[in-house]
């Protein structure tokens, strides 16, 4: 089934159950009012979601309105937690070799990973407000998965049980803040805005085949400004996989229901597949020519990012967004 949320009734949105063509809706309000109170009672709403999406498939729902993806906010318009991997590490080792520093050996057994903002996430249509051009505005595209109630040191193969909803999120990146904040040895902060989530989450079994030993195996296509920009599989290349990743966030914690753990950039070896950041793609300018010659985003610009099945179909539909200019206060 394919879920998402209305920019209505709170800050929390009001859950909606979505066709799988993206065309239709109808308001899950007698299941759940928003989708942290379902997937905090996952066991016992999701049955009745999926009923409500089998009904909503086959014709015969009562309250059907068509979708406007403007009227979506994210999926959850706010989470507990969002903690984000590294899991494609030729982006990695890509990026650390432009500077000229060589991959730790722990990087291949242990992911990276950070505590990212869950305060608030911009919607599949909302703009991307920046202050400055300066702060070198980027995109970030990467999967994300989402789970139930995950207990402290969980396996990986007890956390893949706990892993209930999959999605896109563009994780914006200030990339000119971000070496300054790195050097003082204490993580991200002003360099990671809030992101942007898909305009539905789906449940697994939406993506059939393509999800498969933990990964979605498929390409994660990004546009800006309308000229493709890359197609990355997501399936290839990902050292550490969404069951690995959960475990690492639990290793110490457990996860509350609603944590969303995301994939990091989606990359390859093989870099005819384009980039999913821009990072990426003035890392391998740099590594070809000796520096980069791709400015970073500028106001005005547009991204999108989505993916399809093998026949065409989007499955999460489009993240679209104008990168704006915020005023100051």
């Amino acid at each position: 089934m394919k879920l998402g949320s209305l920019k209505e009734g709170g800050r929390d949105g009001t859950l909606i159950v979505v066709s799988r063509d993206l065309k239709h809706a109808v308001r899950a309000a007698g299941v759940a009012a928003t989708l942290q109170q379902a997937l905090e009672d996952w066991s016992n709403t999701a049955p009745r979601l999926n009923a409500l999406s089998e009904s909503l498939n086959a014709g015969d729902a009562d309250g059907v309105f068509e979708l406007d993806f403007g009227a979506l906010a994210a999926p959850l318009p706010r989470a507990y937690e969002f903690v984000d991997g590294s899991a494609y590490l030729p982006h990695v080792e890509r990026v650390r070799r432009a500077r000229g520093a060589e991959v730790p050996e722990s990087f291949y057994t242990d992911p990276l990973m950070y505590q990212a903002t869950s305060a608030g996430f911009l919607g599949p249509r909302d703009p991307v407000r920046v202050v400055s051009e300066d702060y070198g505005i980027d995109l970030e595209a990467e999967i994300v998965v989402v789970t139930d109630d995950v207990p402290m040191a969980v396996t990986p193969e007890q956390a893949a049980a706990h892993i209930q909803l999959i999605g896109l999120v563009n994780d914006v990146s200030l990339r000119n803040l971000i070496p300054a904040e790195l050097a003082k040895g204490f993580g991200f902060l002003q360099s990671k805005p809030r992101s942007a989530l898909s305009p539905v989450f789906v449940t697994p079994d939406e993506l059939g085949d393509a999800w498969r030993a933990n990964k979605v195996h498929l390409p994660l296509l990004t546009h800006i400004n309308g000229e493709w920009f890359g197609a990355p599989e997501a399936g290839v290349d990902m050292q550490f996989d969404f069951s690995q990743l959960v475990a690492h966030a639990a290793r110490t914690r457990p996860l509350s229901a609603g944590a969303i753990v995301g994939s990091g950039t989606i990359a390859n070896q093989d870099t005819s597949k384009g980039a999913s950041c821009f990072a990426e793609k003035r890392t391998v300018e740099t590594l070809r020519d000796g520096k980069p010659s791709t400015p970073f985003m500028k106001f005005g610009d547009v991204v999108r990012i989505e993916m399809a099945n093998s026949d065409g179909s989007l499955i999460f539909g489009a993240i679209e967004q104008r990168i704006e200019q915020q005023p100051l206060p």
